[in-house]
């Protein structure tokens, strides 16, 4: 039986990234890899002033590529009789590294990403404290949160919630969400070192997620390739792997 809230979910995140990659949603669907010329266009994902220098995404099967005029021509060929899923591994991000270098760039992490099911994860046994939009502003520059929250605030993404675990007046953890599309929150987590291991990631998360479903909202998840922990995590709070996306960043 398919679960009804992946379903939709899913469908409007292949409207949402249609914006990014400034393709169609059914691009994401065909056999065959996708290039287009990259843009900025009001509702996508807000993560810079500039359209995409490079990036590129899979759902498991083909390839979707958005990336600046200077590189049509290099990515036609990169992307040209091979397996859209395929792109994603080493051996072929070797060459694009090469090339993004000679134009100053140089390829983000790679990430790995999620969106809810119907699945609910575990009720923490812990008290919870939940944080509003300006009273996670206190958290700001706190070196225990670079996960759950932004290091200062910024209006194209806001931070919106958090909720904490506490033991008495202590903070064992933090799950916050930063609203980086209009209704498309992305949850983020940190816990205290020795507080880990004790359910304490799996039971904020899983609040949050449940919240930002019940406001009308979809939360998503994504973690690097070797962040296992963060993945488990995700995956025992009822959140399915969806999508993988990389991209280009500027050489410092």
């Amino acid at each position: 039986m398919k679960d009804a809230l992946y379903v939709r979910c899913l469908d409007r995140l292949r409207e949402l990234l249609a914006l990014e990659y400034n393709c169609s949603p059914e691009d994401f669907l065909r056999r065959e890899n996708v290039l287009t010329r990259s843009a900025l266009c009001p509702g996508q994902r807000d993560y810079g002033d500039r359209p995409y220098y490079f990036h590129m995404v899979t759902f498991g099967s083909n390839a979707v590529v958005t990336a600046a005029e200077e590189m049509q021509g290099f990515l036609q060929g990169f992307i040209s009789g091979r397996v859209g899923h395929w792109l994603f591994e080493l051996p072929n991000l070797l060459p694009l590294e090469r090339e993004l270098e000679g134009r100053g760039y140089t390829l983000s992490p790679t990430f790995h990403m999620f969106l809810p099911t119907e699945v609910r994860g575990p009720v923490p046994a812990f008290s919870v404290r939940w944080y509003g939009e300006k009273e996670l502003r206190q958290f700001y520059g706190d070196p225990r949160f670079p996960n759950a929250i932004l290091d200062s605030f910024h209006p194209e993404r806001p931070d919106r919630l958090a909720v904490c675990a506490c033991d008495g007046e202590r903070i064992m953890g933090m799950a916050g969400c930063s609203e980086d599309a209009p209704g498309w929150f992305q949850i983020g987590i940190d816990v205290e070192p020795e507080y880990r291991s004790r359910g304490v990631a799996t039971g904020l998360v899983s609040l949050l997620k449940e919240r930002i479903l019940e406001e009308g909202g979809i939360p998503f998840y994504g973690t690097s390739v070797s962040g296992y922990h963060s993945r488990n995590v995700a995956l025992n709070c009822g959140f399915r792997p969806t999508w993988v996306e990389i991209g280009a960043k500027k050489r410092k």
